[in-house]
């Protein structure tokens, strides 16, 4: 019988016969759309279903399971890791952006299923982290490894993947619109025709899987009562600032607890101590629990008794300012409840998260204005929702996805002026403080960031593999003139040669240049050493530290045609500005759609 590999080539030869490039690949964005919003739905269902098992129980045993259940879930996910995974859990959106730049698109398989897994259990535990990130994930898996499967090129196998996290944003939140910018935005994706419809038709393609298995109840139940007033201008750039100073602090206190839980070696100790943080936070400040979407939609309707839940302060939540101090308090501790959960561990995205710390921020100060006895009033559900405008814009450097998915999510644009002023005011603020995101900043260290410069952009899909060169006859310090002529200059095609020691370090180079004038002078064979007329190189190019942006500078700076390439000090080859320049041609001309 045909096995699986017959049927494959079959299929594509008469793709390639049949149907145009074009044709496939809007195509398979349908297929990735649908793909991605199953994923979406399945990981939204399973998440429910968990909690609404133990939320009987937590009210049961009086609040007092909050100590425990993060623990659990974060145990669940340490043993599926550990037997089953064998993979440590990576971050959803820096693991795709570190794929699409320097692993061609290619996703492990394990990454289709395991956010479905371990997800739900963090969240539905209670940890304080969203659902995004993992359906994203496992979206982009899917399509990387259908591509892969497909024997889909490795520019296209990228604009799948994008469409997948369309797909997979559209389902989650019932907004295409919102979904493809977030592709544009964080994948740094080029708006062109040949990539709008395809991300179009894939997020088309989440959200009616989304109205199909879950119907088409909007994500927030707001109503829009209150229409934008000029007056309100001020208040808006003012939740703008506090928007873009919060999401500074957000991102700094994310990264300050990663490094304080780098201190504890083995995961035992960090899921302990994780959990137990994680409980204690849930006991006093019931909203942290899992996604927030509840807390969300209790402040739009204007309910933020029912928002806090029961909390130790019950007695005294008929003071206004009380509750203005505890949702400051959600805005402070959001961050340090969603980061811990991942430090310690457990599977989940930042994005909502964001958003339930920015609808906190906006009704706190909505309500602080309303409260201060100056005859102010602004409306506190329009602030709630532009709160988490201004903390996505900020975060994530994404202001347009901020801006269209409250407009979509809410059903109109009515809001959309004070949008515009909070998102850019935070945006604004934050990118002047911060060059990276959460997502952004460890690969932009490592120089694997693909950003919407192009230039950039090459150089960092560049690996110095492809243009390292070793086939040049090296030389030892203590040969002679005679040596070095008879045993390399007579058996190299190439003008430099590499002065190597016993250890197989550099220690200088010598071009023929150098001894061209006297190469032929016998008398000089036995009295001229390498080491009398040999160079320091002009510069040296450091293998798996220097990215292909510095090594591009480097030849700029230096003016050398070939610059030695260095790893722990041992010597690996040259790199020459002429196959460096051939090799980004090649790069530009297969990235540019």
């Amino acid at each position: 019988m045909p096995n699986t590999k017959t049927y494959v080539k079959q299929f594509l030869k008469w793709r390639y016969k049949h149907i145009s490039n074009k044709t496939f690949v809007q195509l398979m964005s349908v297929v990735v759309g649908l793909l991605a919003g199953l994923a979406a739905v399945t990981l939204k269902n399973l998440t429910y279903f968990i909690e609404s098992l133990l939320g009987k129980a937590i009210v049961f045993s009086d609040y007092q399971l909050y100590f425990i259940l993060p623990i659990v879930g974060l145990t669940l996910v340490y043993l599926y890791t550990k037997f089953i995974n064998k993979h440590p859990i990576s971050q959803a959106i820096p693991s795709i952006l570190l794929s699409l730049s320097k692993h061609k698109g290619l996703l492990s398989i394990r990454k289709t299923y395991t956010p479905l897994l371990t997800a739900p259990l963090t969240v539905g535990f209670g940890g304080s982290v969203g659902l995004l990130g993992p359906a994203v994930k496992s979206g982009a898996a899917i399509s990387s490894n259908l591509s892969r499967f497909l024997h889909i090129d490795v520019k296209t196998r990228s604009l799948l993947i994008a469409c997948a996290s369309a797909g997979a944003i559209s389902s989650i939140f019932q907004s295409p619109i919102a979904a493809i910018i977030f592709a544009v935005e964080v994948f740094s994706l080029d708006l062109t025709m040949l990539s709008v419809l395809p991300l179009l038709l894939a997020s088309i393609s989440g959200v009616l899987t989304s109205y199909f298995f879950l119907g088409n109840e909007a994500l927030f139940n707001f109503s829009l009562t209150e229409d934008f007033q000029l007056g309100d201008v001020p208040f808006y750039i003012l939740l703008g600032v506090g928007t873009g100073f919060s999401s500074i602090y957000f991102t700094k206190m994310y990264f300050a607890i990663f490094k304080f839980f780098k201190r504890f070696r083995s995961p035992k100790y960090k899921l302990l101590v994780g959990g137990l943080t994680i409980g204690v936070m849930l006991y006093f400040i019931p909203p942290l629990y899992g996604e927030g979407f509840g807390f969300i939609n209790n402040l739009l309707d204007g309910n933020h008794i029912e928002a806090l839940g029961k909390t130790p302060f019950d007695a005294f939540l008929d003071n206004i300012w009380v509750v203005i101090a505890l949702l400051f308090g959600i805005t402070v501790f959001k961050a340090i409840a969603m980061t811990t959960t991942l430090a310690a561990g457990g599977a989940g995205g930042v994005f909502i998260p964001t958003m339930v710390m920015g609808s906190a921020l906006g009704n706190a100060v909505a309500k602080a204005i309303n409260n201060l006895g100056l005859g102010l009033g602004v409306s506190e559900s329009n602030f709630t929702l532009i709160g988490m405008a201004g903390l996505i814009a900020g975060v994530i450097h994404a202001p347009l996805t901020a801006i269209f998915l409250i407009a979509e999510i809410t059903g109109g644009y009515e809001l959309f002026i004070p949008l515009m002023i909070t998102a850019s005011i935070s945006f604004l603020i934050t990118k002047n403080f911060l060059d990276h995101t959460i997502y952004t900043k460890e690969l932009a260290k490592k120089g694997a960031l693909l950003t919407h410069n192009k230039d950039q952009a090459v150089l960092t899909l560049m690996e110095l593999d492809d243009v390292l060169e070793t086939n040049f006859k090296s030389v030892s310090p203590e040969m002679t003139l005679g040596e070095m002529l008879m045993k390399s200059v007579a058996k190299s095609t190439r003008n430099i040669y590499p002065v190597l020691d016993g250890e197989n370090k550099i220690v200088g180079i010598v071009l023929l240049d150098d001894i061209r004038e006297f190469m032929f002078n016998k008398d000089l064979y036995d009295t001229t050493f390498v080491k009398d007329v040999m160079h320091a190189a002009p510069e040296y190019i450091f293998y798996a530290e220097d990215s292909m942006k510095q090594v591009m500078q480097k030849f700029q700076d230096s003016g050398a045609w070939n610059l030695p390439v260095v790893q722990n000090g041992k010597y690996m080859g040259f790199v020459s500005k002429s196959k460096l320049l051939t090799a980004y041609r090649r790069k530009l001309i297969n990235y540019t759609p």
